[in-house]
């Protein structure tokens, strides 16, 4: 059975590079066996969302920026067959500006949305993030990068339960 890797950004503003949490859980066969989350220092100090992640430059100034944190995500992806995210393009499009903004080689795995999973799967609507996993009775810390990451991982593993194959 495959490999895969949830993870979920939290930015600091509405710059896709501005990347400054990131969780990583990954999940072989029907099990976790890994997770993480790390803190990044993003390009530029100025924080938008922190009322909705509760990040601020003084929490993450002296983390490493996305280049320097890129071989502990790299250890995980590089194993990872396939990715998950909710709400994929967001994700998927600030892991590939970050990469192209610090001249790293984009990942060529392919990216599965949990919202799509969960609308096609179970007619979840609304789909945010809380809705489904109310719904699944999956525990969330909603906007902290470790327990989202953590919930898309949960919420794949159940579809794959069920059946369902990438």
């Amino acid at each position: 059975m495959s490999a895969f890797l949830a993870i979920d950004f939290e930015t600091a503003n509405h710059s896709r590079t501005s990347a400054c949490a990131v969780g990583l859980v990954y999940v072989q066969g029907r099990r976790v066996v890994a997770e993480r989350t790390l803190l990044i220092r993003p390009p530029s100090s100025q924080f938008t969302f922190t009322h909705i992640h509760g990040l601020d430059w003084d929490d993450v100034c002296d983390q490493p920026s996305f280049a320097e944190s890129w071989p502990q995500i790299l250890k995980y992806m590089d194993r990872a067959e396939f990715l998950v995210a909710h709400n994929a393009p967001f994700d998927r499009g600030v892991l590939t500006h970050c990469c192209e903004h610090y001249g790293l080689t984009v990942p060529v795995q392919p990216f599965f949305c949990t919202m799509q999973l969960a609308r096609r799967r179970w007619g979840i609507y609304p789909t945010r993030l809380p809705d489904v996993c109310r719904h699944l009775g999956i525990p969330l810390n909603h906007h902290e990068a470790g327990s989202d990451a953590r919930a898309c991982a949960e919420i794949a593993l159940r579809a794959r339960r069920e059946g369902w194959r990438p």
